[in-house]
């Protein structure tokens, strides 16, 4: 349990905060943004930072548990401010040439998604949630 609370709480403040900024933005509650990639701060971040920062705390940050989470948690926030969100940029100029073909040849296609992914700031933001919850914890 010494390893699994810190993540799980940091995920959870994660959830909790991206909830308030958006209804706070929108002025009135969002719960969409749970089910959605992408906001401030970032879950998975949060999570990924917590459990390794909880691993360094019990276990040392000179041993092989910590530098696998330490590498995975990088691989996951390289992922969602890198990978996710240059699709996410590709879905939104797959959009457009679809509303122009929409205009031009009336062809119907469903729009894709396009918050896929974070900006760095997200993702530093969650990441920094989750090292100081991993360090109270």
């Amino acid at each position: 349990m010494t390893f699994l609370l810190p993540p799980l709480v940091a995920w959870f403040v994660a959830q909790v905060a991206k909830v308030v900024i958006a209804s706070a933005r929108l002025r009135r509650l969002n719960l969409r943004v749970l089910a959605d990639p992408g906001g401030m701060p970032s879950s998975h971040s949060a999570l990924c930072m917590g459990l390794t920062t909880a691993v360094g705390k019990h276990l040392g940050v000179s041993t092989a548990p910590f530098a696998i989470a330490l590498i995975f948690s990088f691989v996951v926030m390289y992922d969602a401010a890198g990978v996710r969100r240059a699709a996410g940029r590709q879905a939104a100029v797959l959009n457009r040439l679809v509303q122009d073909l929409v205009h031009m040849r009336g062809v119907q296609e469903t729009e894709l998604r396009e918050l896929l992914g974070h900006t760095p700031v997200e993702v530093l933001v969650g990441a920094v949630l989750g090292i100081a919850i991993g360090l109270v914890l």
